[in-house]
């Protein structure tokens, strides 16, 4: 995948906060979707494409600004000819391995910071490294954590509003520390409830055993649930996994989808042959 250093921020925008709403409970992590209407009219963001946002900064090597991407996470709309396009951001924070000392992320806390009224300087549009098939039989297993549900919560609704007829199997894995910050699977938020009742479409939820003592999440537990299931979609050549979510969790799904075809030799020539095809995609941080 390409470095940040790659993606050209020449092509500037600036963009009003119209709205900025936290989504998780006070005693969790601050997880907020922020709507921003793009003042140029020619801007426009699909649903397989993000963005970035750029921050100014006295940061090393003289560099002026900090560049962070971003997926849409709703259906593109448009208000008076401008964009609006919707993000979710997790305020970050980072320690040091050397000094132990902690720093708040630069993107995140700017943005969470944010109040309506407010500017700020995006760039893009880029392609996502993952996009929604245009066979509609095609099947696709996503598995997001955390804000990693952006891409896919966009590409949900855009199938079953705007596709339509979808054939194809789609199952959702989403993790997250607790049930309080599912979100868009919750009672608060839980728009992506609205699509149980179709035929095609499950979503199903990993949690942490031991939110408060930050024990890992168990995504690789719930694919390994439906084994069956995943063993039979991933024998079909028009399957598509795409991963959105924390580095550390590869390892995990590595190790669950090698138990459900028997091997970690059969799942790394399974996946090789995803990768080759472009059926395998991902978005880690």
């Amino acid at each position: 995948m390409a470095s940040l250093a790659d993606y050209n921020t020449e092509n500037k925008y600036q963009a009003i906060v119209k709205k900025t709403e936290r989504l998780t409970p006070p005693d969790t992590e601050e997880v907020r979707e922020i709507v921003l209407e793009v003042k140029q009219p020619e801007f426009n963001c699909e649903v397989d494409q993000s963005f970035g946002v750029l921050v100014k900064t006295d940061g090393e090597f003289g560099r002026k600004f900090h560049h962070r991407l971003y997926s849409v996470a709703d259906l593109p709309a448009r208000a008076d000819g401008k964009a609006l396009i919707t993000m979710l951001v997790k305020r970050c924070f980072y320690v040091d391995e050397f000094s132990g000392e902690k720093y708040p992320g630069i993107a995140s806390n700017y943005l969470c910071d944010r109040k309506a009224g407010d500017e700020i300087t995006i760039t893009g549009p880029f392609a996502l490294p993952f996009a929604v098939p245009e066979d509609k039989n095609a099947n696709l297993i996503l598995i997001g954590m955390g804000t990693g549900i952006a891409p896919f919560r966009a590409f949900i609704k855009h199938i079953y509003k705007n596709v339509k007829d979808w054939k194809g199997k789609i199952r959702l894995f989403y993790g997250a520390r607790s049930g309080l910050e599912l979100l868009y699977l919750n009672d608060k938020d839980g728009d992506l409830t609205n699509y149980y009742d179709e035929t095609t479409f499950k979503a199903f939820h990993a949690l942490s055993p031991r939110p408060t003592w930050s024990d890992p999440i168990a995504l690789d537990a719930a694919i390994e649930e439906r084994a069956e299931e995943i063993f039979e979609m991933l024998s079909l050549s028009n399957t598509c996994v795409y991963v959105a979510g924390y580095g550390k969790v590869k390892e995990k799904l590595d190790k669950a989808f090698a138990n459900i075809l028997g091997s970690r030799i059969k799942w790394e020539t399974r996946k090789a042959e995803l990768i080759v095809g472009d059926k395998w995609a991902e978005v880690i941080y």
